[in-house]
């Protein structure tokens, strides 16, 4: 039986999917595709316990930089602060000893 019939959220129905799930940490970021009870109305995502479980063990070894369980997968970027539209800010994180800004543009990387 699942822990619930109808979204807690809106009591919409809940349909199993298989949903692409991001965790962060220590300004990493993991992306993975994970089984989830998905709201046919609000898309709010349910997932079982054991995975929870497992997002939080990814999450530790984010935030430690145990990298063993991964794989590279293309690279993150941010916008410049000088991008064309002032509403658009680049990302910040809280890295392991200091605050790290991600101001890399494509002529970074050549």
């Amino acid at each position: 039986m699942k822990p619930f019939e109808k979204c807690p959220v809106c009591g919409g129905e809940l349909e199993g999917k298989q949903v692409e799930k991001l965790l962060r940490g220590g300004g990493n970021t993991v992306s993975m595709k994970v089984p989830a009870e998905v709201c046919l109305h609000c898309g709010e995502r349910l997932y079982a316990e054991d995975v929870v479980k497992s997002f939080e063990e990814i999450r530790g070894k984010l935030h430690k930089r145990e990298f063993s369980h991964f794989r590279t997968l293309g690279q993150s970027f941010t916008v410049e602060e000088n991008w064309p539209n002032n509403k658009i800010q680049p990302t910040t994180f809280v890295g392991a000893d200091l605050n790290v800004m991600f101001l890399r543009s494509l002529n970074d990387i050549r």
